[in-house]
């Protein structure tokens, strides 16, 4: 059994995209799972119910306590209904983390338009709609934590536009957010993930492949949803009880690095 120190005794969670899109652990698994460990209750969230199950059992097998919620995020309705299911059986909303995501190759030249607003909807509307709801529940209680998930390629340039375009603007509605929220107790913060391998990459990954993209960045390691959870709990705790608006890139340093570092990876697996 993991040791715990209860660093979330006592508090509430939703994670939305609480599943894995593949076998193993996404970002979205591992960051519900560390919260469990660390005494939250948590809501797993996902459009695929038996994703999320599966969640709720590597948690129920650790001892700890979580329920699925199946919802679609870029839906209004669904959000609300989200956010009344988690006070229903919990009591109160202490910490939003917003995962959901997904990309599409492409210039602005390429894309559609139907890909774009999709792009746009999973990525950036999910955030908006989710937290719209949550933040009321939250205020009532004093406050809590929001935890966005952006990626560097909302730092850097990226092979695909769409993605690169809404995960800048993830960052930028988390600026916002911390602003507008941090009267009211709640600190928003942004994680970006760098080259991690989770299920969701690991369809389109050979050994090759991830052994440029572990050698891309100065750690010269491969990143795991595990790193990402971690950041995530770390963002959730009272020990980031004074950090609001901070971009935080999980990346093994790779954001530190000359552009041409990125370049030259990018022209060998256009990622």
């Amino acid at each position: 059994m993991p040791e715990r120190s209860g660093r979330l005794e006592g508090k509430v969670a939703i994670v939305t995209g609480a599943g894995s899109s593949g076998p193993g652990v996404g970002n979205g698994r591992a960051t519900a799972t560390l919260f469990a460990r660390e005494g939250a209750r948590v809501l797993l969230v996902d459009m695929a119910a038996d994703r999320a199950e599966e969640t709720r059992r590597m948690i129920a097998d650790e001892g700890g306590a979580a329920s699925t919620f199946q919802a679609d995020v870029t839906a209004a309705d669904d959000c609300r209904r989200m956010v009344d299911a988690c006070l229903e059986r919990y009591g109160r909303l202490d910490i939003l983390d917003n995962n959901v995501g997904i990309s599409r190759r492409g210039t602005v030249v390429e894309v559609s338009e139907a890909d774009w607003d999709h792009i746009m909807a999973v990525n950036v509307k999910t955030i908006v709609l989710a937290s719209k709801y949550a933040i009321p529940s939250m205020i009532e209680t004093g406050g809590g934590s929001i935890i966005n998930i952006s990626s560097i390629a909302g730092l850097r340039a990226h092979s695909s536009t769409p993605y690169t375009a809404s995960k800048a603007a993830v960052i930028g509605l988390t600026i916002s957010m911390a602003a507008d929220h941090g009267p009211d107790g709640i600190r928003t913060n942004c994680i970006a993930p760098g080259l991690v391998y989770t299920p969701m990459v690991a369809p389109r990954m050979d050994d090759d492949l991830r052994q440029i993209r572990s050698g891309a960045a100065p750690m010269r390691t491969e990143g795991t949803a595990w790193d990402i959870g971690n950041a995530a709990l770390f963002l959730a705790s009272e020990e980031a009880r004074w950090i609001n608006g901070v971009i935080l890139p999980v990346d093994a340093g790779l954001v530190a690095t000359s552009p041409v570092t990125y370049q030259t990876l990018a022209q060998q697996v256009r990622l």
